[in-house]
């Protein structure tokens, strides 16, 4: 397999696995069971879940209005796109990657 196949195969199952953390912290809120902490939760979206939480999140209506850790949620999800952004700009386009680091760097001293 290829590595970009492994990639994609880690991505996905990071994903699956932060979807299925918040399905079942939603199942233990409604028996009023022990609840996996929100540090994980939010830990499984930083490493590559995001996705996975994000549609957990809204599909099973469970900590859309508790906050901070809405926000932190929302905040790891920008941060994902940014660097999706980035990654692909610099594979399509390595280019304009380099001159956007050569812009934001400054200005060249002689």
């Amino acid at each position: 397999m290829s590595n970009i196949l492994h990639i994609v195969l880690v991505v996905l199952a990071v994903n699956l696995a932060a979807f299925a953390a918040f399905w079942r912290d939603k199942l233990l809120a409604r028996a009023g069971s022990r609840r996996i902490p929100e540090k994980t939760l939010l830990w499984l979206a930083f490493a590559g879940g995001s996705l996975g939480a994000l549609s957990a999140q809204h599909l099973f209506r469970h900590k859309t209005r508790k906050e901070p850790f809405r926000s932190r949620l929302y905040a790891i999800v920008v941060l994902h796109a940014v660097a999706v952004a980035a990654l692909a700009i610099w594979l399509i386009a390595p280019q304009w990657a380099s001159g956007l680091f050569n812009a934001l760097s400054g200005p060249a001293v002689s």
